[in-house]
């Protein structure tokens, strides 16, 4: 096989041009290319009055030694292209007695549950929340101003937290031994659009992730595995220092039932919002500190000044909404960046706790929404957090969340930009069309946050307005309070991804140990790794 890269061509090309540029590239004709896959495709708009694709191709020759052509093209852009095939571990020479427990279906408990019961292990995945459609219902009547499910809704329930988000693939994990690409032809296999399987900025769309993660439910089902929603982990059962099981309540009907359930091998994949098993963890002195994350608001402006920014006036119908990422240095120290940018899409109320309020952004597979949304955050340590404890930042995060309830009496607090700047509350909307999932309010946002985060929200707009052409206009919508960014803990593993409690596995951002969907699953995948590589069940 011959790696292409940097192969570039205009927008709008065809097929049958993408593969006779390869065959220059490679001197040869177009019609000895066998086979040509895109490995990755990109968009490069530094000229907005020609933006190009950017391709690298994995391409198969026919009749030709690929050696020898390599060698003989000249071009540092010519290779041959490296074996990334994901290879799941042997199992090792321990003896399971009983099934490996996954606690969270989330993306890395859910990955850590396929990748063991397509290996014959028949994991038990447990989940608080509910099945995908049943927990769509519910989503869905709380933001048509209905009451909140506490153990069913954006953030718990199956799929985690990402079901509701946009469905962002692309991570910065380095991945030599090809667990990333593994993810995305998971996904595909199970109805995503295989476009994710090369586009620089993957994504899948909050209303196809939904079928994706229930499809992915019945292989593991299919293979022996089980899922009990409405099951929620209340306690670890631990023996001479190693985990012996779990003890689980599941609600049904208005009753509850108490469970045990026993097992050598417990994967904890529990979110980063999972606050109550959080503090039963550490009671039960499983080891913890806090780690820093970050918090803010999030804001909206109409997608059409951020595709004009970045892609220019031109027909960027083939490039889809653009998208953006913009960081400052704020001059007393604090960096200030936009997260988790969402084209085309709606900011949520995305709330699991009553009396507490938090918003994220969603969007569709094809971002057809009026409006970018995009978290404007600033980091926060445990020095900000007011506690030693290693709960200090979950405590730091629901204050926040309670000053933003307050503020909205319950409803998403929302003000626009230059009111926001000038401190006053804001009377209406401006040319920008709200977008939201959830009932709003009005409200000053500058009492949900500490005064070093609004300073450095203001100072990084100023900056941000100079990046992109109306990123500071005055009617741009902002929303808090965004506090979910990432865990605040970390669930402390060794260099095998094992507890000091033998047999535990924390994985997943709830752990503290992965940033968004992909790097979950990847991380979810090592843990089913480290479970195989000990021991067998038969």
């Amino acid at each position: 096989m011959i790696r292409i890269s940097q192969l570039k061509l205009p927008i709008a090309h065809t097929e049958k041009q993408l593969y006779e540029k390869a065959a220059r590239m490679l001197r040869i004709p177009a019609e000895s290319l066998r086979t040509v896959t895109i490995v990755r495709r990109s968009i490069d708009a530094r000229r907005k009055d020609r933006i190009l694709f950017i391709y690298t191709l994995d391409v198969e020759v026919s009749g030709r030694n690929e050696t020898q052509l390599i060698k003989r093209a000249g071009d540092v852009r010519v290779t041959a292209a490296p074996d990334t095939a994901y290879r799941f571990p042997e199992p090792g020479e321990g003896r399971l007695l009983h099934p490996p427990v996954i606690v969270g279906s989330g993306p890395a408990g859910l990955f850590a549950g396929y990748m063991l019961a397509e290996a014959g292990y028949c994991p038990i995945l447990l989940e608080r929340g509910d099945a995908v459609d049943e927990r769509k219902k519910k989503v869905e009547r709380f933001w048509q101003g209905g009451e909140l499910d506490i153990r069913s809704n954006v953030q718990f329930g199956e799929g985690g937290a990402g079901t509701f988000s946009d469905g962002k693939l692309n991570t910065m994990v380095k991945d030599p031994l090809g667990r990333n690409r593994k993810v995305l032809e998971i996904f595909v296999r199970h109805g995503a659009d295989p476009e994710i399987l090369y586009d620089a900025k993957p994504h899948i769309g909050t209303d196809m992730l939904a079928c994706v993660v229930r499809n992915m439910r019945g292989h593991i089902l299919s293979l022996g595995g089980t899922v009990m929603f409405g099951t929620q982990m209340t306690e670890l059962m631990l023996k001479q220092g190693r985990v012996s099981g779990v003890k689980t309540e599941k609600w049904e009907a208005g009753q509850c039932t108490r469970d045990e359930i026993p097992a050598e091998a417990v994967i904890l994949a529990i979110g980063h919002s999972a606050r109550d098993t959080f503090s039963s963890l550490y009671q039960s002195g499983i080891p913890m500190q806090p780690k820093s994350f970050a918090v803010g608001l999030r804001i909206q402006h109409p997608q059409r000044i951020i595709d004009r920014s970045q892609y220019g006036a031109g027909d960027i119908r083939l490039l889809g909404p653009a998208s953006y990422k913009l960081t400052h240095q704020t001059s007393f120290g604090r960096g200030v960046y936009s997260f988790c940018m969402c084209p085309g899409g709606y900011v949520v109320n995305a709330s699991s706790e009553t009396g507490r309020l938090a918003v994220n952004g969603m969007s569709n597979h094809d971002r057809d929404g009026k409006n970018a949304n995009s978290a404007l955050i600033v980091t926060v340590t445990p020095d900000d957090f007011g506690g030693d404890s290693p709960l200090a930042g979950v405590e730091f995060q629901r204050r926040l969340e309670e000053a933003a309830y307050r503020a909205g009496d319950g409803r998403i607090p929302v003000q626009l930009y230059g009111d926001f700047k000038e401190n006053r509350l804001s009377r209406g909307w401006g040319e920008t069309e709200p977008e939201f999932k959830g009932l709003t309010a009005f409200a000053n946002l500058k009492e949900t946050l500490p005064e070093y985060i609004t300073a450095a929200i203001l100072e990084g707009m100023e900056s941000f307005g100079q990046k992109i052409g109306g990123f500071d206009r005055y009617d741009s919508i902002l929303a808090g309070v965004e506090s979910r960014t990432s865990s605040p803990v970390r669930i402390l593993r060794g260099e095998h991804m094992e507890s000091e409690v033998g047999g535990l596995f924390p994985c997943g951002e709830g752990a503290g140990y992965a940033g968004g969907i992909t790097s979950a699953a990847m991380d979810g995948i090592k843990a089913a790794e480290e479970i195989a590589r000990r021991y067998r069940f038969f």
